[in-house]
């Protein structure tokens, strides 16, 4: 089993890398991606999807590695398009279950501070966790903290 890699992610973000960034490269050489191409991919997805605040860069993220990890690549045929939008639903679920919105905005606030539901660095530990969950069940030691600086 796995160690988590949440702690991965939330110091990609605290290190420069936007939210979508943060989840994608921490994941993305389990998924036959390089990092430095997973970071340019990635790279206008953050702020609500290039500062526009509307989906979660995170959220974003997880959708992302979806595709890799579900996609049948046949170009000819695609035939698990449909079951890949299921899975990301379940896992968009699960971020609003534990957040009410997937929006940007809403997650953030007014000023990103006094009125915001999570923090940026909060969302990534949230995709994270559920990228884990999702994409590798089982394989992954659970992970269980949810620091302040998260809120």
């Amino acid at each position: 089993m796995m160690k988590s890699r949440v702690s991965i992610a939330k110091e990609k973000h605290r290190n420069g890398y936007n939210c979508c960034q943060a989840v994608v490269c921490t994941y993305c050489d389990l998924l036959g991606m390089d990092e430095t191409l997973a970071f340019r991919a990635s790279e206008a997805y953050g702020l609500g999807i290039s500062k526009r605040y509307e989906t979660c860069g995170s959220v974003c993220a997880m959708m992302m590695l979806a595709g890799l990890k579900n996609s049948d690549a046949n170009l000819k045929q695609p035939g698990s398009k449909f079951s890949t939008f299921e899975l990301g639903n379940h896992m968009a679920a699960k971020f609003e279950e534990w957040n009410t919105t997937c929006t940007c905005a809403k997650l953030r606030g007014t000023d990103g501070v006094t009125d915001r539901i999570r923090s940026c660095r909060g969302c990534v530990a949230d995709c994270a966790r559920i990228v884990e969950d999702f994409l590798f069940p089982g394989e992954f030691e659970p992970y269980e903290e949810r620091a302040e600086d998260e809120v």
